[in-house]
């Protein structure tokens, strides 16, 4: 299984740590020339690769980590994402719900990228939050999952795991997705919430 972040801002920094902590290879793109951050990406540790979005999205999991306006940009650089799953940390927070045909924002981004299956994840905690160490307080930090597919959940569920996380799902992105997606002037009731679960 390959991973791909896309997205270097504070949120896409924050995930590639929490994979090189843990050793797990991952690419890390940007629609910039990748040189240009290339030394940021090996700082994190070696197995944080920066590359072009054409490379990264070769990745069979790819997290979408840039800002919601940026989607579209993203989405194009494949006609048919099938075969993909799309890991959504975006928040839409100022984005008007007309402007997004009344959907939830996942459920939105879903139609950009045509034939991928989609979870909403990890996009609930600050960047200063996720950027620490999940393994806490003699437990592990909760990240919020919400999916339409099953198996993609199932799937996400087992990464977070990997990543020493302590994934909760809420069901179907039009259901349990809202309580951790923000749109308009409002944010969802798990938005910013840092559970810790306890063994």
């Amino acid at each position: 299984m390959s991973y791909a972040i896309i997205g270097f801002g504070s949120i896409g920094k924050a995930l590639a740590k929490a994979f090189a902590r843990k050793d797990i290879p991952v690419s890390v793109a940007t629609t910039r020339d990748p040189e240009s951050f290339a030394s940021e990406a090996a700082a994190i540790g070696p197995v944080v690769v920066a590359t072009t979005l054409a490379d990264a999205i070769k990745a069979d999991v790819i997290f979408l980590a840039v800002r919601f306006e940026a989607h579209p940009d993203v989405a194009k650089a494949l006609s048919t994402w099938q075969g993909k799953t799309i890991v959504d940390v975006t928040n839409a927070y100022g984005v008007a719900p007309e402007s997004l045909d009344g959907l939830p924002s996942s459920a939105f981004i879903a139609k950009a990228f045509s034939g991928a299956k989609l979870v909403k994840g990890f996009n609930h905690l600050i960047a200063a939050k996720l950027d620490q160490d999940p393994s806490v307080a003699g437990g592990n930090r909760a990240v919020f999952l919400a999916s339409d597919d099953e198996d993609a959940a199932t799937q996400i569920v087992g990464l977070a795991e990997e990543l020493g996380f302590a994934p909760i799902t809420l069901g179907g992105l039009s259901e349990g997705g809202l309580l951790v997606q923000a749109r308009g002037n409002s944010w969802g009731r798990l938005i910013f919430k840092d559970l810790i679960k306890i063994d």
